[in-house]
């Protein structure tokens, strides 16, 4: 599976009551967007895009915001002068599912650093 594979793919609900991914499994699916790092324990996917101002960044956080929301996948964003940072988790399992890494993969095409 590459990059190009996982944002073929939609984002399926998760229900909960499945278990999250094994630091493990997060690890081979983490090679195709290496640009994100865990947090917590392998349990979040986080990267931080950097940009020349603050508006900039704040443009790119509504159109990750945009993508999320038509995709039912929401992560924590944090925006300030010159970064977005964005940061999945899926919640109902507290952990990392392969919902994670497909967004992590789409908002990478989002900011043309595939």
């Amino acid at each position: 599976m590459d990059t190009c594979s996982l944002t073929a793919k939609q984002c399926t609900p998760c229900q909960g009551g499945i278990p999250p991914l094994t630091e493990e499994e997060a690890g081979k699916l983490r090679v195709h967007v290496p640009q994100w790092e865990f947090k917590d324990a392998a349990t979040k996917l986080k990267r931080t895009f950097r940009f020349k101002n603050f508006m900039e960044a704040l443009d790119f956080a509504r159109k990750v915001g945009e993508l999320c929301e038509a995709e039912g996948h929401h992560p924590d964003i944090g925006i300030g002068w010159g970064y977005c940072r964005v940061e999945f988790q899926t919640h109902k399992i507290n952990g990392l599912h392969e919902n994670d890494f497909i967004m992590a993969a789409k908002v990478d095409e989002l900011s043309g650093e595939t």
